[in-house]
């Protein structure tokens, strides 16, 4: 690696998603906005919202990275880190963001399923306590009633 390239890795908790050593420029998002980062950068440290990383290596297009939020770091003035949740590498930025796009309509479409799921459950639960407590023909409950607005 030269003084003139970046070292860029990108991990999640169950994986380094992808690792180059010849990054000539990069820019991401945090919430003060977009921002670049090229050889020489000063030490930073910044937590990234869900963006769009995007670098470039000598004579390459760019390349995409969706990440879900993160901790970005640059040390030495030559090496990114960024380690984040979740992280989809893509080469077209178009593709990379219908993938993106997919996966949440997906992850939201699981959550409201479980959700669903927990709602019935909890029915099915309250009408066995009911039954459970009309078995006795309901002189339990009648009790605790009597015994609660005395």
């Amino acid at each position: 690696m030269s003084r003139d390239t970046l070292t860029l890795t990108i991990s999640t908790p169950l994986q380094l998603v992808m690792r180059a050593e010849n990054v000539r420029s990069f820019r991401a998002e945090d919430e003060s906005g977009s921002f670049g980062i090229m050889p020489g950068h000063v030490a930073l440290l910044s937590v990234l919202r869900a963006c769009v990383v995007r670098w470039r290596e000598p004579e390459a297009a760019w390349s995409y990275c969706a990440v879900r939020g993160g901790v970005l770091t640059v040390e030495k003035g030559r090496h990114i880190r960024i380690a984040c949740r979740q992280a989809v590498l893509g080469a077209d930025l178009a593709a990379l963001e219908a993938g993106v796009e997919t996966h949440l309509a997906a992850e939201a479409e699981a959550a409201r399923a479980a959700r669903l799921q927990q709602a019935r459950m909890h029915a099915q639960v309250i009408r066995k306590i009911i039954l459970h407590m009309s078995d006795d023909g309901g002189t339990s409950m009648d009790a605790s009633l009597d015994g609660a607005f005395q």
